[in-house]
């Protein structure tokens, strides 16, 4: 019998020591499918942000920057570079001048272009018939257009003006009165530059991105050398002498205006006192939307990102303002209400669908979040026509319901927050208050493309009056 309860005790013993093992073990089963997990979902982040990655990289995509606005960017302070303050100003005598006339053809339909008409005709005495001798009439016309394009001309204007003085009072008089002829002020004082010669250096280097050592070359192709120093320093003196004060006129005009838009990009500069080619500066944008009678753009100079920048240049207006996502407009003035932008909206979701394993990009959560987007954008443009008062009514009756059910959809779905979709969710939920904007007036828009199209190019838009100003 004592046998068998030491046998018992033994058997207890090592079941014990069993149980614990297998407890050990599951213990460790859960650590390692705790751990697999997580590698898991850390090996689906990569690959993730992998695709997403090769999306960007060779991918289209309508929202890739225009790479000739980087370009017009790196020379942004070339003139600055450039100018030599104390250089002389080169005497009109030094310039010569040897035309050269290039012109091009292509046989095309140009219908806004001013048509000359050159007839080619045979001499009356030579209209005789090779077959019997008789009079020749015009039965016809063939015609062939070309695209004539007549390179700009350079010359020197020399103004010279009468100086009058009376006869009778230089012979009878002690004081003779000098009068002379007006004469138009030069835009530099002591400079040959001309109104006509600057604007052209600008429109070249701003509007056609060509830098001035560009320009420097092509005049010498034309016969005549005005160098890069000299062009830098016309720049800036006329942009402090005109554009300055022209610029302080817009803003004040622009600020006057009910509805604006506004953004910021990094532009490089690479000679600036006290601060390093690497370190990013910031190039602030200012436009008027699309309901307004003096359309216009402003771009401002900053070496920062900061709030107080566009606090400062809106402190006087009252009204809506269209921005992106960036947290530095959400501590403007209580007057300024903020329109968010469906279009980064958008394309948060169209990234974390690129970002999607190809066999679950058409059914993915994100393609969801998508669908809704695109449809707000569909309505946007099936009122494209309508007055602000229509389109502000059928935004109430169509676009507001799918918007709620964006947002509802959005609480419910769980996503990483690392992730793309995880990325997206959090930035349409965090700009809700912004993006419902749009439905309190018929003038707003649904995204800020009006200044994104604005700030990707840096120039000029056809019948928008635009100036770029270094501060």
């Amino acid at each position: 019998m004592e046998n068998v309860i030491c046998q018992l005790e033994e058997l207890k013993t090592k079941y014990n020591e069993l149980e614990h093992k297998t407890s050990d073990l599951e213990d460790k089963n859960s650590y390692l499918e705790e751990k697999n997990s997580e590698l898991a979902k850390l090996v689906a982040y990569y690959e993730e942000c992998f695709r997403l990655s090769k999306h960007r990289q060779f991918g289209q995509s309508s929202e890739k920057a225009d790479s000739d606005s980087r370009q017009i960017l790196l020379v942004f302070d070339e003139a600055e570079n450039e100018a030599e303050v104390k250089m002389p100003e080169p005497s009109v005598e030094e310039i010569t001048y040897t035309r050269r006339r290039c012109t091009g053809s292509k046989e095309d339909n140009f219908e806004t272009l001013p048509v000359e008409s050159i007839v080619h005709s045979i001499p009356e005495e030579e209209r005789i018939c090779p077959e019997c001798g008789g009079a020749m009439h015009i039965m016809g016309h063939e015609k062939r257009r070309e695209l004539e394009i007549i390179p700009a001309q350079v010359k020197i204007v020399e103004h010279e003006r009468e100086v009058y003085s009376c006869r009778r009072c230089e012979h009878g008089n002690i004081k003779v009165p000098v009068i002379k002829a007006p004469m138009p002020v030069a835009p530099i004082k002591g400079s040959a530059a001309s109104a006509a010669s600057i604007a052209h250096i600008m429109v070249q280097k701003y509007m056609n991105a060509l830098p001035l050592y560009r320009q420097e070359m092509s005049f010498l192709n034309e016969g005549f050398f005005l160098s890069r120093q000299t062009m830098a320093n016309w720049l800036i003196r006329a942009s402090s002498d005109w554009l300055e004060p022209l610029y302080e006129q817009m803003r004040q005009r622009i600020l006057q205006e009910e509805i604006l838009h506004a953004d910021e990009t990094v532009v490089q500069v690479l000679k600036e006192p006290g601060r390093s080619s690497r370190r990013e500066s910031f190039m602030w944008l200012y436009r008027t939307g699309r309901y307004t009678k003096t359309p216009a753009v402003l771009y401002e100079y900053r070496e920062t990102r900061s709030s107080a920048h566009p606090k400062r240049f809106l402190e006087d207006f009252k009204g809506y303002l269209h921005t992106d996502g960036y947290s530095g407009y959400k501590t403007l003035q209580k007057e300024i209400r903020l329109c968010g932008c469906w279009a980064h909206a958008r394309r948060k979701f169209h990234e974390a669908v690129e970002a999607a394993p190809p066999e679950e990009k058409t059914n993915s959560v994100s393609q969801k979040g998508l669908d809704f987007c695109s449809r707000l954008f569909e309505l946007e443009r099936e009122y494209e026509h309508l007055t602000p008062e229509e389109r502000h009514k059928k935004r109430a009756e169509q676009s507001k319901p799918v918007s709620e059910a964006f947002f509802t959809w959005a609480s419910s779905v769980c996503a990483l927050p690392k992730s793309a979709l995880g990325k997206a969710l959090h930035y349409a939920l965090e700009q809700r208050p912004y993006l419902e904007t749009f439905y309190l007036d018929g003038r707003l828009e649904l995204s800020n493309n009006r200044a994104e199209r604005s700030k990707k190019t840096l120039c000029h838009r056809q019948k928008e009056l635009a100036l770029l100003l270094y501060s």
